[in-house]
């Protein structure tokens, strides 16, 4: 029980986005300061862990609401952070380097607590947790993810067809474009072919985007009558920071990696080779065992707390956050990875 205590660690960061905030001053940055400095630092020093759990470690660990509990208290969290980001920021008096430290911090954490948890609960079956995820999506105005992720991306991955798989020779910044502005799209159509197989109507309160759109736009209303009205463009910058760190990881995931077409014209079937993946400690707990990918596209509805690892998944040269960090400068980038996506797919 005492070494998952160690999950604690991804409080961290939301724990210094609220020090940035209340302590101002170049502290402002303060989640940026861990979650790009801090963590790739450790992650480097730190040995890398590629030890699975056995059958009955992994049934105590699925019975332990501990692994859970961590998951739903990260709402709270997310919301009263936002919402003491939403008062300093209306309360003036910053410097304009305060206000973009204070946002840039609090938009990470919309994006690791917020867009991250949401992916975990939004695979679980019960409709609280699924409802959880699309709570937490509201924050970044990417509630869309939820249809997208889940019925289109874990169906198309590591193909041209889905947009959140980056291709080989493909920028970050012209990744991002594809995949925010394709994701968006296809959760409409998928929503308008589910509601059409049922006979009813697309543009109804039946379809789920159209909800999503509703909710997100009130959500963007309510900060204006509570805050003030030119308190919404803040909400937006937070919802980009966070998104963006969203589509950045979506870019180191599968870069380059692509699924064969067989003769009878479907793709071969998602295997662990079709995921980058990244066995670096810090890295792991931070993002919720997010860096083992390969086990979560092999079987989606497994918990975040016995994902494996796999031999034959490649492996990043460094843990996700550095990976990112590397992904924002192209050439350095495709020096790096370009090599070992064609090696990986020989």
């Amino acid at each position: 029980m005492w070494k998952d205590l160690k999950y604690l660690i991804a409080y961290i960061a939301p724990l210094a986005a609220f020090l940035g905030i209340y302590l101002q001053g170049a502290w402002s940055f303060s989640a940026v300061y861990v979650a790009f400095g801090l963590i790739p630092a450790l992650d480097a020093l730190a040995p890398k862990s590629a030890y699975n759990y056995s059958p009955e470690e992994e049934s105590a660990r699925l019975s332990n609401r501990f692994f859970d509990l961590l998951l739903y208290l990260n709402i709270p969290i997310l919301f009263g952070l936002i919402g003491y980001y939403f008062n300093t920021i209306a309360g003036g008096g910053l410097a304009g380097y305060e206000v973009l430290g204070m946002t840039l911090s609090v938009g990470i954490i919309v994006g690791t607590i917020g867009i991250n948890v949401a992916h975990e609960l939004g695979h679980r079956d019960t409709w609280y947790e699924q409802g959880a995820a699309k709570i937490l999506l509201l924050t970044a105005q990417y509630m869309h993810f939820f249809i997208e992720h889940n019925r289109g991306h874990h169906k198309n991955v590591a193909t041209d067809e889905d947009p959140a798989s980056a291709r080989l020779g493909e920028t970050l910044y012209a990744f991002w474009l594809r995949s925010v502005s394709g994701s968006y799209r296809n959760a409409w159509r998928l929503e308008r072919e589910r509601l059409e197989k049922k006979g009813k109507k697309a543009w109804s309160w039946q379809n789920e985007m159209v909800r999503f759109t509703v909710f997100q736009l009130s959500y963007l209303l309510a900060i204006g009558l509570i805050w003030g009205r030119n308190m919404p463009l803040y909400a937006l910058a937070i919802a980009a920071t966070g998104f963006l760190l969203l589509e950045s990881v979506n870019y180191i995931e599968h870069y380059g990696l692509r699924r064969r077409k067989l003769p009878n014209g479907r793709y071969e079937r998602v295997s662990p080779s079709h995921s980058w993946n990244s066995d670096h400690e810090l890295g792991r707990i931070f993002l919720y065992e997010l860096t083992r990918h390969s086990d979560h596209h092999y079987k989606a509805t497994r918990k975040y707390q016995v994902l494996r690892h796999f031999d034959d998944s490649p492996q990043m040269p460094a843990g996700y956050p550095a990976a990112i960090l590397l992904s924002l400068a192209p050439p350095l980038w495709f020096r790096v990875m370009d090599e070992k996506a064609k090696a990986a797919a020989r």
